[in-house]
């Protein structure tokens, strides 16, 4: 009997700042920038779609927020054809939030959506560690921006 399981990127990081900081990272687009997309039309909010840009390559999404629990969960739709990620913020001992995203919904063939999946998973891992760099060290490491070169091939 084959089992068919939905595919579904997931990745968590541990970041030494305090959950209400670590939320409004997420939800206030003048501090996301630092680590993630370049140019955002507003907060996150529920109800009130926003669209993020990644100007360097000429890219863009609308994002839907359908719900927001204060400093615990944030979950959202986006991309074309959309999918659901869902934000996850536990807060850990020491001023420290553990994130967690899950993003789920792809389409298209099994082959097809198994690559979205692990390549969700590989994007989100950056916008994680991106966040955790910047959060806890002021430091803009430009990963989203290098993970695709001019000048190098898409494989």
């Amino acid at each position: 009997m084959e089992i068919h399981e939905t595919p579904t990127a997931e990745t968590a990081m541990l970041i030494r700042r305090p959950v209400a900081e670590v939320f409004e990272a997420i939800i206030d687009p003048a501090v996301t920038t630092k680590f993630w997309f370049t140019h955002s039309s507003g907060r996150l909010d529920a109800g009130k779609p926003v669209q993020w840009e990644w100007r360097m390559y000429d890219v863009s999404t609308m994002v839907d927020v359908s719900e927001i629990v204060k400093d615990t969960k944030i979950v959202m739709r986006w991309s074309d054809p959309p999918t659901t990620v869902v934000w996850t913020f536990t807060e850990m001992p020491g001023n420290a939030t553990f994130l967690e995203v899950r993003n789920f919904g792809f389409a298209g063939s099994a082959d097809e959506r198994v690559k979205q999946a692990v390549d969700s998973t590989g994007g989100f891992s950056l916008v994680l560690a991106g966040a955790k760099a910047w959060l806890e060290q002021g430091l803009p490491l430009g990963l989203i921006g290098d993970r695709h070169p001019k000048g190098v091939a898409a494989g």
